[in-house]
């Protein structure tokens, strides 16, 4: 199955060239044989991170947009909330298996605010065009991030089956 991520690194202190948990995203991606359509930085800033997942799916056609980044408990750390404000349908199986995954791991975890929704898609007109689009916050540390891709990618093409209507 083709699905295509889009990789929204949310950081107030790295440019794309020091974004190394979003380019080891991009590469388990890329050997897992999916496609990524877009891998940008930006601000953790509620309307910039909202504005990026929005322009991920509705103009470049990401089924899945990873964010990274932007989970934890520092002020400045605002992805599940900009997540939120932009998609309708909860997916908390998904974060709770990351955290569950993560949990054995490190402690830490426990801390993480991180959020997994549905988007559905936007045309031009604004109107959802009846596509889902999966979104998912993954934590900015490059470990962490190996780590939460290893918890869920399995189930990553039948969650696209579902969301596509596709079925069992």
């Amino acid at each position: 199955m083709d699905i295509t991520f889009a990789i929204i690194t949310c950081s107030d202190t790295r440019d794309i060239t020091e974004d190394e948990a979003g380019a080891a995203l991009e590469s388990l991606i890329k050997e897992a044989g999916w496609s990524v359509c877009t891998h940008d930085v930006v601000q953790d800033d509620m309307r910039e991170i909202s504005t990026a997942i929005r322009t991920a799916t509705d103009d470049l056609a990401a089924d899945i947009v990873l964010t990274c980044g932007g989970t934890g408990l520092s002020p400045r750390d605002v992805t599940p909330e900009a997540t939120a404000a932009v998609c309708e349908r909860d997916v908390p199986g998904i974060a709770e298996a990351i955290r569950s995954y993560s949990l054995a791991k490190t402690r830490r975890a426990m801390l993480s605010r991180a959020c997994c929704m549905q988007r559905a898609v936007r045309g031009e007109d604004g109107l959802p065009m009846g596509k889902l689009a999966l979104v998912i916050n993954f934590p900015g540390s490059t470990k962490a991030a190996r780590e939460c891709w290893e918890a869920i990618a399995d189930q990553l093409e039948h969650a696209m089956q579902m969301s596509r209507g596709v079925g069992h």
